[in-house]
């Protein structure tokens, strides 16, 4: 049976530096960035799978940043980052560029303020679909790069 129909385990918080993100240990489960220091978990390799990945920020950050990468150099990320921006009432979208393997965000510009989400579906060999929606305070800012 594919891992998406294993059990829906509820709530994990994410307080290390580092989280490897396995099938086995995360699908079904809401993650919760809970380190004011920030955190970074690293994907499980894209094999089109159907898994699904919910990040949510729980922690403010007082420094760093929180970081969904893939797990190599051949996956990529495609979607988009929809931001509420801190003035004016409205909105500002980021789409991914062709390279996109990591998702930075840093409290401000590019999002990850308390309550952020960022949802990753395995839909392919290498390739991840994303969407990230956050407040953005500042001067927005993509949330994607080419880092792994």
């Amino acid at each position: 049976m594919p891992s998406q129909y294993f059990e829906n385990y509820g709530v994990i918080s994410l307080t290390a530096a580092s989280t490897t993100i396995t099938d086995e240990g995360f699908v079904g489960s809401r993650l919760v960035f809970n380190r004011a220091a920030g955190a970074t978990a690293i994907l499980p390799a894209a094999t089109g799978s159907g898994n699904r990945y919910e990040f949510i920020v729980g922690t403010t950050l007082s420094g760093g940043n929180y970081v969904v990468r893939v797990a190599n150099s051949s996956d990529i990320f495609v979607g988009w980052a929809l931001f509420s921006a801190d003035a004016g009432d409205t909105a500002v979208m980021f789409e991914t560029a062709a390279d996109s393997d990591t998702i930075t965000m840093n409290g401000t510009g590019t999002g990850g303020v308390r309550g952020a989400r960022v949802i990753v579906d395995d839909i392919a060999a290498n390739l991840w679909a994303v969407n990230c929606i956050s407040n953005a305070s500042g001067t927005e800012a993509t949330p994607f790069s080419a880092a792994v």
